[in-house]
């Protein structure tokens, strides 16, 4: 088991301290129960794979002369805010 600290406010500590006691267990205990049940809830869901993107290639983009823009992208960023200004 590793140690560690963490600061909480204090109506969460007082909301954990009365659920610790009712429960007959320690506030330590109560977290590492409730952080272990949501973790698992998470892994047990269906993992997402490339086919649930379907928005990705979605879109096209008239490219010109700085072609390819994902290389010349500052360039592109500068043509557009000179153009910009110049209206």
């Amino acid at each position: 088991m590793k140690r560690t600290q963490i600061q909480l406010d204090e109506g969460t500590y007082e909301a954990l301290r009365r659920q610790a006691y009712q429960q007959g267990c320690s506030i330590s205990a109560l977290i590492r129960n409730t952080l272990a049940k949501s973790l698992k809830a998470r892994r047990s869901k269906r993992r997402l794979s490339i086919k649930h993107f379907t928005f990705i290639d979605a879109g096209h983009s008239q490219q010109g002369q700085l072609a390819p823009v994902s290389e010349h992208h500052d360039d592109a960023l500068a043509e557009s805010l000179v153009k910009r200004h110049r209206l």
